[in-house]
């Protein structure tokens, strides 16, 4: 991790780490919650009420909680509900072709999937542009338009790659090709730091093959190699993820003010996006 134009160091090196992990802690809120949703429902006896529909009620209860105490604001609940609904058209497909199932019964569950599936994908756009106040992210040589269009292509990817040729590899090459010198500037403890959006996304997707183990181990959904026992998440859903998030990223990184280029002073570029948050100390 580089730094640029720091401010004045504050506090050690561990306290700075520390207070890193804390902040990505905050950003996952969305996600930590909704997670803990599932395991709770996982222990519950049996209820009238299936335990898929049980989690649209409360994903859409967690969506408006957020919102009601400013912990997002609408524009970031645009944003996560646009992942809510790429998210399903993603699992409608996948799920169609038995890339994984959902074998519980629900009232609200249409072509074998859950709608509470669309929230999986929201707590990704709600991490996202959680980080982007709690860090008072900021976008040095972003090319929005490229990044947009390997991102789409990324998308599309993931359908046809069923029955034409997985451009993954050259995805990911142009994906590197389209970020390769954009950086991404953050501050923790008053130091401004920056680091390489490739690399964010690469780290990123490791995080989120981590959640989807935990997941799927509370029985969020299963792939067909889970079906008889739990397994661990194949190591190439990492790469996958880290494809993936682009499409996240491009849709949150659409909604905030034009990033500078490359090389431009910060007064020239004027104010950052900035933002109070509600869960600050908690």
């Amino acid at each position: 991790m580089a730094t640029s134009n720091t401010l004045r160091p504050w506090g050690s090196p561990l306290r700075q780490l520390l207070s890193f992990a804390w902040a990505q802690t905050r950003a996952c809120a969305f996600a930590i919650a909704l997670l803990s949703g599932v395991a709770v429902s996982a222990a519950l006896p049996p209820l009238p009420l299936a335990r898929y529909d049980l989690l649209v009620a409360y994903g859409v209860l967690l969506t408006t909680v957020f919102w009601l105490r400013g912990w997002e604001s609408g524009r970031d609940v645009a944003v996560i509900a646009v992942c809510h609904v790429i998210g399903l058209a993603f699992e409608l497909v996948k799920v169609s072709l038995d890339s994984w199932s959902y074998p519980e019964p629900a009232v609200l569950k249409f072509a074998g999937v859950p709608l509470y599936g669309g929230f999986l994908y929201a707590a990704v756009g709600s991490y996202v542009c959680r980080a982007w106040r709690l860090f008072d992210l900021e976008l040095v040589g972003y090319r929005p338009r490229r990044t947009a269009a390997v991102a789409a292509a990324v998308y599309l990817n993931f359908f046809s790659h069923h029955w034409l040729p997985d451009a993954r590899l050259p995805l990911a090459g142009l994906l590197l090709a389209a970020t390769a010198g954009t950086w991404v500037r953050y501050t923790v403890l008053g130091v401004r730091r920056r680091m390489p959006l490739a690399l964010s996304f690469a780290l990123i997707g490791f995080f989120l093959w981590v959640a989807e183990n935990l997941a799927t181990y509370l029985g969020a959904w299963r792939y067909p190699y889970q079906l008889d026992g739990w397994q661990p998440v194949s190591i190439h859903k990492f790469g996958a993820w880290a494809l993936l998030i682009s499409v996240t990223f491009v849709l949150a990184a659409a909604t905030r003010p034009a990033p500078r280029a490359a090389g431009e002073s910060a007064g020239a570029a004027g104010p950052r996006h900035t933002g109070a948050d509600g869960l600050a100390g908690r």
